[in-house]
């Protein structure tokens, strides 16, 4: 990627975003974020450099620069992809550091963070949009839809279906076969050995309902 890269957010994972950007030789342009307080500021040697609807800073996306959403909140995220897939005709590119192992077999979409020591099986897929945190494994046809996030060391399993929106806490297990539906969340540390409906929150071993 020769251009460098302007990163939505100036939280924690904007911060793992612009060394794993820096780790593939790519240049980090600066952050835009909306906290008034953080603009003009430095984190990481980079430049806050205003907010997410700088338009000053938008028009450089898809001539200069490559764009990375780096918010965990979903309902932001979705609204700047969305922006940027509708006024600036771009897709975020996507942040992959250099010790994850992502198999030639696997698929990735775009606007992805995928931090140290992921593991990508062979059929895997990522779907767009997706935060996979530290040593997170993906088995062997574990598919992941859109605005997913994975906790670190969360294991997926060969065969599970995540579809979109579902959160999963740190330090999961999700046994073979087992589908997550869409806008499900699991809490950390549980082992999920059964499907989940659909914006059911489950937690503990095994893991179960929570009303």
């Amino acid at each position: 990627m020769k251009n460098p890269v302007i990163i939505f957010g100036a939280n924690a994972i904007a911060r793992s975003v612009k060394e794993i950007f820096e780790l593939n030789h790519v240049v980090v342009y600066g952050y835009l974020d909306d906290t008034v307080k953080l603009h003009k500021t430095e984190i990481d040697d980079a430049t806050v450099l205003g907010a997410t609807d700088d338009d000053g800073f938008l028009k450089l996306i898809g001539k200069k620069c490559e764009a990375f959403v780096a918010v965990d909140d979903n309902k932001l995220r979705k609204s700047i992809v969305k922006m940027l897939n509708g006024v600036r005709h771009v897709q975020p590119v996507n942040a992959v550091h250099p010790s994850a192992h992502v198999s030639p077999r696997a698929s990735i979409g775009h606007g992805n963070f995928i931090d140290f020591g992921v593991q990508l099986a062979p059929g895997s897929q990522i779907g767009a949009h997706c935060l996979v945190h530290p040593n997170a494994v993906l088995g062997v046809g574990a598919t992941i839809g859109d605005f997913v996030q994975v906790g670190a060391g969360s294991i997926v399993n060969a065969g599970v279906v995540i579809e979109d929106d579902v959160f999963i806490g740190a330090g999961v297990a999700i046994v073979s076969g087992v589908t997550v539906g869409k806008g499900a969340r699991i809490g950390a540390g549980s082992v999920v050995i059964g499907h989940v409906k659909a914006g059911d929150t489950v937690f503990g071993n095994p893991a179960q309902v929570v009303k």
